[in-house]
Order: structure tokens, then sequence, then C-alpha cells
């Protein structure tokens, strides 16, 4: 069972892990930094329990610590009750949810250890924003998406904000980075994956139409800009699109990928 230890000075280093979660140079989640993973409100924390990230500890209103200790299990570090307004001035914003949970990273498995048992994996090319990350992530995790592959400009899947909007799921669906990018491609090809870039190009095969369903795919997705490099598209076995109403021209791109997971996973 964790230890309860009730707190009331904000400024104590117990809660370090916690702290400044607002300030980008101090924040503990930043990979160039202590590089913790931060869970944020029930439902996240309890997939963070069931996830191979090793908790480190706890910070929440007593409520909520008194809700999630049953789930603790065997873990034996600290879950620091506080006020929410202690809280507040340890992570520098009011926290509606009232818990966090701070972990260590786990190792990223090895790429082609990844494609092994995969039927169909997501390759991400320059996904910067970190909400737009974490909603592929769910749509990932809904839409029977084995893993995620990280190319060449790619936000980190584990800041704060891209654990709490994929709602934990960032936590179980594993990514790994797949470099050199784009030559990397070639190893989806050697493991049976068709490579299928998702372009708004007019050139490019309708969705509905690319009988790939149920096929091994691993599908490449681009930035919320400019989508998909030129390189990208050329090094992919084919580029599709999702038809369209006149006048409009893309998706957002976790909107987009949650379309094409849901077309290429059935079978």
């Amino acid at each position: 069972m964790p230890q309860v230890i009730e707190i009331d000075d904000p400024a104590d280093a117990r809660l370090d892990d916690f702290r400044d979660l607002t300030t980008a140079d101090r924040r503990p989640d930043r990979p160039g930094g202590r590089g913790l993973v931060i869970a944020e409100g029930v439902i996240v924390v309890r997939r963070l329990l069931d996830s191979p990230y090793p908790l480190r500890g706890l910070l929440g209103i007593p409520r909520r610590i008194e809700e999630l200790v049953p789930e603790l299990g065997d873990f034996d570090g600290p879950a620091y009750a506080v006020s929410a307004e202690v809280m507040a001035e340890v992570v520098g914003f009011h926290l509606n949810r009232g818990v966090l949970a701070a972990a260590d990273r786990a190792p990223q498995p090895d790429p082609v250890a990844l494609m092994r048992d995969a039927r169909m994996l997501a390759v991400l090319e320059g996904v910067g924003d970190h909400e737009n990350l974490g909603a592929l992530f769910r749509n990932a995790a809904a839409l029977s998406v084995d893993g995620v592959l990280l190319g060449a400009g790619c936000s980190d899947p584990l800041y704060r904000r891209s654990v709490r909007v994929s709602m934990g799921h960032v936590l179980r669906i594993p990514f790994a980075d797949l470099r050199p990018w784009p030559r990397g491609l070639d190893l989806l090809r050697d493991n049976g994956f068709t490579v299928v870039a998702l372009t708004p190009r007019a050139d490019a095969v309708d969705l509905r139409e690319c009988k790939l369903a149920g096929e091994k795919v691993a599908l490449l997705l681009g930035s919320e800009g400019p989508g998909l490099t030129d390189e990208a598209i050329e090094a992919a076995d084919v580029a599709v699109k999702i038809p369209m109403a006149d006048g409009v021209d893309s998706l957002n791109v976790a909107t987009a990928g949650a379309v094409a997971f849901h077309a290429l996973g059935v079978s």
C-alpha cells in the first residue's frame, strides 16, 4: 500500500516531481530534463497503473487519493495529499481533475519488434502539435492500431498534454522512432507491410477503392499544415485520399487518421 503523506507547504521538496508544469524550462516531463511521465486525472492515472511505466508517486486532494489507494496494489511509494490551493501553487494552475501521478519512462520497443506481431501501424511525420498527437493515440487505441512509429519532426508523445488528450492511451499503445527517415520505411516492407501515404493530392487513390482493408498496412500521416513531405509520399507503396465535399481540401490529422484507421481495419 502507498504511504499517504499530508503536506501543507507548497515549497516542500518532496513535491518536486509535480512542480512548475507550466514552465517550459523547468517542467519535469520535458525529455531534456527529468523526463518524467505525468498522468492527470483518475482515469488517466488508472491507465498509467496498468502500463509499463514505473510509478514514482501521486499528488492530489485527499478525496482523489482515497479513490485510487485500493488500486495501487504493491506500490509502497508516496501519495501526497494536499489541498486544492497547495496543489495549484505546486503545479502552476488549478487542476480540476484533482490528482496527478508521476512515473519514470519505460524503454521504447525496437521498431522491428513492434512490427513483428502487428497488422496495422500508424507512421507519423512532422506531427508537432501535442493535442493532435494525443488525439491520434486515442483514435489508434479505439480503432485497433497495434502501434505508432515516429518519423522526422514529431513531438514527444509523453508530454503531459499528449498524455491527457489521449486519455492515457499513449501509455498503452507501443511506439518507437523509425530512423533513418524516410529510408526506414523499407523496414516495414521487409516485414510484410504495404506502406500507405494519406494525402489530399488529386492523383491519390480513393481510400474506399484501395482494397487494403484487412491487410498488413502502415499508414503514413503528415504534419498539421503541409502534410506529408514529397519524400515520404514517394517512399510509400501507394498514396490514398479521403473523398471530401467541394470546398474542403483536408481534415485535421487526428480526424483523418481515425477515418483511415476505420477503413483499413475493416476485414
